[in-house]
């Protein structure tokens, strides 16, 4: 049991993946994170701003355009398999009931950002933990034409890993010693993350109460 919990937390842990696993374990990660449902939970923005930072820095001893061509490679395939997952299992995906890795809440969230942002929901939820993860597998259940939901991954993924790997790289290389305030740097991105959420489910609850009146 311990074993498994200390795995999860090193999933977790950014800085510890980036030290140990290097490009190939970023890759997988964000593969992961950006389509398979089980992935939602994984480290996702901070993982890519510092892994940028520790490239500035040359902790993490890779140039920045492969970086930035793996990183981008594996969000747009992740979320290429998320796609076809939505597309062919959509059905036994809805019907799955809540578990540790799956609640229908997340579904239902994904879509109420549809609504509101239509296909370009593909690029915004790029930005946002958890609709990141389900917004292709709900283009996918709702059967989006292929080449707008493709055009809109290439687009928001380009956007995102540019954002954020070439931004913590400018900082990385002008400020090394911003290696010294990682910890400092997630709890920023979590505090963004947890303001996101609560607001965007604060505003999901505030609208669904508007359409019962």
């Amino acid at each position: 049991m311990h074993q498994i919990i200390d795995f999860f937390q090193y999933l977790l842990n950014s800085e510890e993946i980036i030290r140990t696993g290097g490009l190939v374990l970023i890759t997988l990660i964000v593969l992961v994170e950006n389509g398979l449902f089980f992935g939602f939970f994984l480290p996702g923005d901070y993982l890519l701003f510092l892994a940028g930072v520790f490239a500035g820095t040359r902790l993490l001893d890779v140039p920045l355009l492969l970086l930035l061509g793996c990183v981008f490679g594996a969000a747009v395939v992740g979320s290429l398999i998320g796609y076809g997952t939505g597309y062919y299992f959509g059905a036994k995906l809805q019907n799955r009931p809540d578990s540790l890795f799956f609640k229908r809440k997340y579904i239902d969230d994904t879509r109420l950002a549809f609504e509101k942002y239509g296909t370009s929901a593909l690029i915004v939820a790029r930005f946002l933990p958890i609709v990141r993860t389900f917004a292709p597998i709900l283009a996918g259940v709702i059967h989006m034409n292929f080449r707008f939901f493709m055009l809109y991954n290439v687009v928001g993924g380009a956007i995102w890993v540019t954002t954020l790997v070439g931004g913590g790289y400018f900082f990385g290389e002008r400020f090394p010693g911003i290696v010294n305030y990682v910890h400092w740097i997630i709890i920023f991105f979590l505090a963004i993350t947890t303001f996101t959420v609560v607001r965007g489910y604060l505003n999901a609850r505030k609208e669904r109460r508007a359409e019962k009146l």
